[in-house]
């Protein structure tokens, strides 16, 4: 039998933070055979099959109040922006320089539709109707999907569609999008364990698909710049454009007011958390949005930077 990789283990897989700083991966490791195995095979059949238990959504989420609407924000913006990667990421295939990258960039595809579809439906375990998903994305998500989605797809599409840039394409997705994002993935895997371990679940598993994603996104960049060094300014320069856009988006609103709502659901359910550490020696109970918003902020900066550096794009301007 297969030995089965540590990234797609749900009892060893590391968290996103180690996962995106330290692993390596290639297009050619993570191609279509890996997925059917590793992926498909393993751990999504571990998931479907009960062997990774859910126990579903807890009381405290189900019912109306600070900590449901703190979960509903977040879902739906996630599923929003899960569904905006998809879009994106067909262009990836379509320019896709040799089999090994369009097998992998096809598989991320998919594993970004899931994303969506998971998001979306454990919006729908916790009591939002069928019948009013398109209404609760609308009124918790679309303002800031418009004020922060909106404008990263299209500097995005404008490098991917547009001009037909593979490896600025790559770059985008892999520092610009997944690696701002994946910290503050692993603050919600971390934050909601407590409070709703169906939630934090669902996490886990975009999370460990999303540490294959930047390893082998970086890989990719790498292995290009080491074969045309030349090459370099021009992806430095995304980079800074794509830094430049990033310090415009409200997105520290939107955290602020999600975690603010998470603190009050906090206050109201604290009896379920108990001594929960949400990073070693600190407890969750015991933190506050700004230490948390700051820790996301630590986390995805020092992620960008490992990315980069292994990119050999180390130095880009903030």
């Amino acid at each position: 039998m297969t030995q089965l990789p540590v990234e797609a283990d749900w009892d060893r897989a590391p968290s996103v933070l180690e996962g995106a700083r330290t692993l390596e991966l290639t297009a050619q490791q993570c191609a279509l055979p890996y997925w059917f195995e590793h992926v498909a095979g393993t751990m999504l059949r571990r998931l479907a099959d009960g062997s990774v238990a859910d126990a579903g959504p807890t009381e405290a989420v189900r019912r109306p109040g600070p900590l449901r609407e703190a979960l509903v924000d977040e879902f739906t913006f996630r599923h929003l922006a899960e569904e905006k990667a998809t879009r994106a990421l067909s262009f990836l295939v379509y320019h896709a320089p040799g089999r090994d990258c369009l097998e992998f960039f096809a598989t991320q595809l998919v594993d970004e539709a899931r994303h969506a579809r998971a998001f979306r439906d454990h919006l729908l375990r916790v009591d939002v109707s069928e019948e009013e998903l398109a209404a609760e994305v609308a009124r918790t998500a679309a303002t800031s999907a418009a004020a922060v989605l909106d404008p990263l797809e299209e500097f995005g599409l404008r490098v991917l569609r547009d001009q037909g840039d593979f490896h600025g394409g790559v770059l985008v997705l892999t520092v610009l999008v997944e690696g701002i994002l994946a910290p503050a993935a692993e603050l919600s895997e971390r934050k909601w364990r407590p409070l709703d371990p169906s939630a934090a679940l669902v996490e886990r598993g975009a999370n460990m698909d999303e540490i294959r994603h930047l390893a082998v996104g970086s890989s990719v960049v790498r292995q290009y710049l080491t074969e045309r060094p030349g090459e370099r300014p021009r992806l430095l320069e995304i980079i800074e454009e794509g830094r430049r856009l990033w310090e415009k988006l409200p997105m520290a609103e939107v955290l602020f007011r999600r975690e603010t709502l998470f603190q009050q659901g906090l206050a109201e359910h604290g009896h379920l958390v108990g001594d929960y550490e949400i990073w070693p020696g600190r407890r969750l109970v015991d933190t506050g949005v700004e230490e948390r918003m700051e820790a996301a902020d630590r986390w995805s900066r020092e992620t960008q930077d490992a990315r980069l550096a292994y990119m050999l794009l180390d130095g880009a301007a903030r």
